[in-house]
C-alpha cells in the first residue's frame, strides 16, 4: 500500500514539475509558449504578416511547441518509472 501512496506522489510531483516547464517556439515573429503538458500559455502574434502566413507561422510554432513539451513529458516520465529513453 505504501507502495501505490509513493507511485502517487511521484505522479503528482511529475505533474507540478511538468506544469513549471517552459517550451518557446519563434517563426517570423510569431511566438507559442507552452508548458510541459503541451497547455497553451500564450501567444504573440506579428501583425506585419499576412493573414496567411500568420496561421502557417502559428500552426507551425504550437505543433513544435507541443512536440517538445511531449518530449520533456516522456523523458521525465521514464525518469520516474525507470525506463530507458
Amino acid at each position: 500500500m505504501f507502495d501505490k501512496l509513493k507511485d502517487l506522489k511521484k505522479l503528482k510531483d511529475l505533474e507540478s514539475s511538468l506544469g513549471n516547464e517552459r517550451v518557446e517556439k519563434e517563426k517570423n515573429g510569431i511566438i507559442v509558449v507552452v508548458n510541459g503538458r503541451a497547455e497553451i500559455i500564450s501567444i504573440s502574434l506579428n501583425p506585419e504578416l499576412e493573414k496567411e502566413n500568420q496561421e502557417k507561422y502559428l500552426k507551425e510554432c504550437i505543433n513544435e511547441a507541443s512536440r517538445d513539451a511531449k518530449m520533456i513529458m516522456a523523458k521525465k516520465a521514464a525518469e520516474i518509472t525507470g525506463f530507458g529513453f
